[in-house]
């Protein structure tokens, strides 16, 4: 399945959450899903349920399906609980690194950043949005994407606060990693258990 790039509100509206990585619109008054029926009352079966927290993750994080079932593979390896893992990992990302900096509005633009050779990890310039930081690295932005406005803006007024696992200067334009994040700093609300039983008769 491929990365999604259709409208980002009518998902948002979909799985009722808004997903700060995904886009900066909020639904407003148009709290219901999607569609002509979209106001009627629904009841979600179990499945449902569990795969609109799944689809949580992947949205927000920009995230193919099959590599999202990559990281719950390596999450499910891991000696800390599979779910708590697993945000760890989709945290960790250098593009979500970059979006929870304030280097830019969205994941979405942040993933753009990245791939443009924007951003500096470690002193070394990178264009792969799915690296993973760790405690002590250094991310930094090329003198060429200071000037961008959506950058600026974002630095001035960031979509979300910056967490506190990240150590940021705005001044200089850099960040540092400095400790691996918690499952309760993701910043929208996910049932992270969801996504385990989903994937656990799957994968």
């Amino acid at each position: 399945m491929s990365r999604y790039t259709g409208p980002r509100l009518k998902v948002i509206r979909a799985l009722g959450c808004e997903l700060p990585g995904l886009s900066r619109k909020s639904v407003g008054e148009r709290d219901y899903p999607p569609g002509q029926h979209g106001m009627r009352p629904r009841r979600k079966s179990d499945f449902g349920v569990k795969l609109m927290e799944k689809q949580k993750l992947r949205m927000n994080y920009g995230l193919t399906e099959s590599q999202l079932q990559r990281l719950f593979r390596e999450a499910k390896t891991s000696k800390a609980p599979t779910g708590n893992k697993l945000l760890e990992l989709l945290e960790l990302r250098l593009d979500n690194v970059v979006f929870r900096a304030g280097f830019a509005p969205t994941g979405v633009a942040a993933r753009q950043l990245v791939r443009h050779r924007h951003v500096h990890l470690n002193g070394r310039q990178v264009n792969i949005p799915s690296i993973r930081v760790k405690p002590g690295d250094v991310i930094v932005l090329a003198e060429r994407a200071r000037k961008i406005p959506s950058v600026i803006e974002s630095i001035a007024l960031p979509a979300l606060a910056r967490p506190e696992w990240l150590s940021c200067d705005g001044k200089t334009f850099a960040a540092t990693v400095s400790r691996v994040p918690d499952a309760s700093e993701v910043p929208f609300p996910v049932e992270v258990q969801h996504v385990v039983e989903y994937y656990a008769v799957r994968i």
